[in-house]
């Protein structure tokens, strides 16, 4: 194990396995869409621009529900809030394999995005609080590499469901299986106590109910608007490529499903490697310099995969930097996000922001649908793509560097925001 791992305390490392183990779920079952979604489009004759707004919604009502779940994290702890956020999204993963048409659909995915949204606001906040700073990156980036590991699952089970059952079925079955995992990740979360650092800040303050819009006063309101800013364009990126590659491969490249779930194994090793990579580029060279390099060649690889005419090999090649550094991103967003506010404003305003960033983010896969009838899938994918990358360019270069700031601080509140000296 790295040497970060071992210098866990015995409750810090049960807390990482309840965060990693909750997230894969949390991945896996979001991940499974992606694959139903061309099945559904024939099955019940959506439309792309139904397709686009199933894949959009949930993660619209992510920002409400990461916000909600913050602001009750705040108030009455992280652990407890995180139990009910996983049993949540799972649930209501498994009701979308009995829905009968698009309505009923829209319905359950919306209900599922506020579990979303508040399963990795509330455990990004409790392993954020309870690890080292200068631990903080590579800890919450390992946890952010469960993604991946959540991804690899719904890609294995939707290539088996689908090569062993018929289509009307196994898109049912593979929503079904999204209920399992959170099952053994709510038994893991029994061993798991409340943050210390949330202990002490609820013993040492006396307004321990601080306002649901303090984070948009005049003390945050800049890092409010950057973070969410920087979250849009991770997300936006993101979510174009995960969502619309697996009908991309299908349609455009005529890859089976077996073909299909290759491909993007292969994106998500690189995703995997990208999440662990990134997480040591934050607490060693800073979280600004990591984040313009991903976004820069995020957006060239995403042009580059799309936009040319080669060949099936080729494009194998270069999905793995292509996972590479648009997961990578993500390995910042926690650490960087939990530095921007005070204890007592830290879940609420780490859950808005990532997840106020997925809602905004989540506009650029239904562009996409759109702009499908115009021009091909794969231009629209690699257009958009590198439009949501130029967000987080912009984001990064706004907000300060906080590496190496202790969880029990924040930036000051009494002046406007400035880089910390790292």
């Amino acid at each position: 194990m790295p040497s970060w791992f071992n210098a866990l305390t015995a409750k810090d490392r049960r807390t990482f396995w309840a965060c990693f183990t909750g997230y894969a779920a949390d991945s896996m079952d979001v991940h499974l869409y992606p694959f139903v979604m061309p099945v559904l489009m024939g099955l019940w004759s959506l439309s792309k621009t139904d397709a686009g707004i199933l894949a959009t919604a949930p993660m619209v009502f992510s920002a409400v529900g990461g916000w909600i779940a913050g602001i009750l994290a705040d108030r009455f702890g992280r652990a407890r809030l995180l139990q009910i956020t996983i049993l949540w999204f799972a649930v209501f993963t498994f009701l979308s394999g009995v829905a009968q048409n698009f309505e009923q659909m829209l319905v359950i995915r919306c209900l599922q995005g506020l579990g979303f949204g508040g399963e990795w606001a509330v455990g990004s906040i409790l392993i954020g609080e309870a690890v080292q700073s200068r631990y903080r990156g590579r800890v919450m980036g390992s946890i952010q590499s469960a993604w991946a590991v959540g991804w690899g699952a719904a890609t294995l089970l939707a290539t088996l469901l689908f090569t062993q059952l018929p289509e009307a079925i196994a898109w049912r079955v593979l929503f079904f299986t999204g209920l399992l995992p959170a099952l053994v990740a709510l038994y893991v979360r029994r061993s798991v106590s409340e943050s210390s650092v949330f202990l002490e800040a609820k013993r040492s303050t006396h307004d321990s109910h601080a306002s649901m819009f303090a984070i948009f006063g005049r003390p945050y309101r800049s890092a409010t608007f950057y973070a969410c800013l920087l979250a849009a364009g991770a997300h936006g990126g993101y979510y174009t490529i995960a969502i619309w590659l697996p009908t991309y491969l299908h349609t455009e490249r005529e890859l089976s499903f077996i073909g299909t779930g290759a491909f993007t194994s292969i994106i998500i090793l690189g995703a995997f490697c990208g999440y662990m990579v990134a997480s040591c580029l934050v607490d060693s060279a800073g979280k600004r310099v990591t984040f313009l390099m991903f976004a820069i060649f995020s957006g060239v690889l995403a042009l580059l995969y799309t936009q040319l005419p080669i060949s099936n090999a080729a494009s194998a090649a270069l999905g793995l930097p292509l996972g590479f550094f648009a997961a990578g991103l993500y390995s910042g967003l926690g650490p960087w996000m939990s530095e921007l506010f005070p204890t007592e404003l830290r879940a609420a305003g780490q859950g808005f922001c990532y997840n106020f960033g997925r809602a905004l983010g989540s506009i650029f896969p239904v562009l996409v649908a759109a702009s499908w009838l115009d021009v091909p899938l794969g231009r629209s994918i690699g257009m958009l793509a590198t439009a949501a990358f130029s967000l987080v360019i912009i984001g990064a270069l706004a907000l300060p560097e906080t590496r190496g700031m202790p969880q029990e601080s924040a930036l000051p509140t009494d002046r406007p925001l400035h880089d910390s000296p790292g």
